[in-house]
């Protein structure tokens, strides 16, 4: 992607649903916009539906249908962007702020054809560089774009942030600022562990294991494409003037080790195919059937072979829709004799950079839960991230016990 070239910075500015939830917060925001142009950049806002639009617009449609066409299902959750877009530069106009709203197709989002979780293809940005030169700000709709046929599609979760950061990257921004309810990212859920701190800064990949494993703030779709296009990430309150958290390929600390955040996952389900014969290619059918699914598959363990036989468990999200009848026919496509679902799991994920290589980490991460008299079930560990499942009664107790132990401890 070669971005495009403008006379003055870009600033992309990302604003979520409940900071353009009421006229109010329309207005504070226009007046934060029309400050930073005034600053001299260009800028990009990308809004969100307002409030809950989009639950609003999907209760509508379950009201009328069970299973909506997907196609009129896009149609339709689009407006509630197109609502934010038009409100904000009306908003700015008042102010006395140039400014131009355009639909995901104006803006030339093109995306694949897969309704309601499209991904973009590329960005023919002609019209929002056209309007920048022009000295105006550019409200763009969040969350959508158009197929090569001409029909509005939707990104599904997250579609906003990765709208804005796609957009920063073919206009090659000097930042892109996710704007949101929360003065940035913390080092644990702060509802959960009370004494958790915002940091000041990660690392890309950081920040990605951060948003896969429960960090609600920022969607990892859209940092995996700051990472590719190298596009400075700043994670911040809608709201205050505060620095927020910066997003950025470089590591502060060179090779020490520091652990990052401990996130939290209750979402989620594990689920054991067992008995299945130990042959090669069995783990591949068991998967393949899961893909069918669009199913994204959070760990994975294999449990040693006794007479021939082994027990494949794998976690999942607590959404993913796999039906009796699907596990069903999963266990006889792979020969094995049953199948065990439980949701009385949760996920604590200990995240860091270099943190399976630093010795000892390991070791208290399991003598603090053992302390705390909490099971791990299962364990998975990367250059990244530790993750142990627990029962889900023990997250709360656990995320604040290993905190306090590897966060609270080492930076006292």
């Amino acid at each position: 992607m070669t971005p495009a070239k403008l006379n003055k910075p870009v600033h992309v500015l990302k604003f979520g649903g409940t900071s353009v939830a009421t006229p109010n917060l329309i207005r504070d925001a226009a007046q934060r916009i029309g400050q930073r142009r005034a600053a001299g950049c260009h800028v990009v806002c990308v809004v969100s539906a307002m409030g809950d639009t989009t639950d609003e617009l999907n209760t509508l449609a379950q009201q009328l249908s069970s299973q909506p066409q997907r196609r009129e299902l896009d149609v339709l959750l689009s407006a509630g962007e197109v609502q934010s877009m038009a409100l904000l530069s009306i908003a700015l106009t008042e102010l006395g702020v140039p400014a131009i709203s355009f639909t995901g197709q104006q803006g030339g989002i093109v995306t694949d054809d897969r309704h309601s979780e499209a991904k973009i293809l590329r960005i023919d940005p002609d019209r929002v560089v056209e309007a920048l030169h022009g000295d105006h700000v550019v409200v763009l709709a969040g969350f959508q774009g158009i197929d090569q046929h001409e029909e509005i599609t939707t990104l599904g979760r997250g579609g906003s942030d990765t709208t804005a950061v796609a957009m920063a990257a073919a206009l090659g921004a000097e930042r892109c600022e996710i704007l949101t309810d929360v003065p940035g990212v913390f080092t644990a859920d702060p509802r959960l562990v009370p004494s958790a701190v915002q940091i000041e800064a990660l690392s890309y990949d950081e920040m990605l294991e951060m948003a896969n494993l429960g960090a609600r703030v920022l969607h990892g779709r859209s940092v995996e494409i700051a990472r590719r296009f190298n596009v400075p990430l700043v994670v911040a309150s809608a709201t205050e003037d505060r620095p927020g958290t910066r997003i950025t390929g470089k590591g502060e600390l060179m090779e020490e080790v520091v652990v990052r955040a401990v996130t939290d996952d209750r979402d989620v389900r594990k689920i054991s195919i067992l008995a299945v014969p130990d042959q090669p290619g069995i783990a591949a059918r068991v998967f393949n059937v899961l893909g069918e699914f669009d199913i994204n598959i959070r760990l994975i363990v294999q449990a040693q072979s006794h007479e021939g036989l082994n027990d494949i468990t794998f976690i999942v999200p607590g959404s993913a829709s796999l039906e009796e009848s699907d596990l069903q026919r999963m266990v006889q496509e792979v020969g094995g004799e049953s199948w065990l679902i439980d949701d009385d799991v949760a996920l604590l994920n200990i995240v860091g950079e270099g943190i399976s290589r630093e010795p000892g980490i390991a070791g208290k991460i399991f003598s603090v839960l053992a302390e705390q008299e909490i099971n791990i079930d299962l364990i998975s560990s990367s250059n990244l991230v530790i993750t142990c499942v627990v029962r889900e009664k023990d997250l709360a107790r656990g995320a604040r016990s290993l905190h306090q132990a590897l966060i609270e401890t080492d930076t006292s």
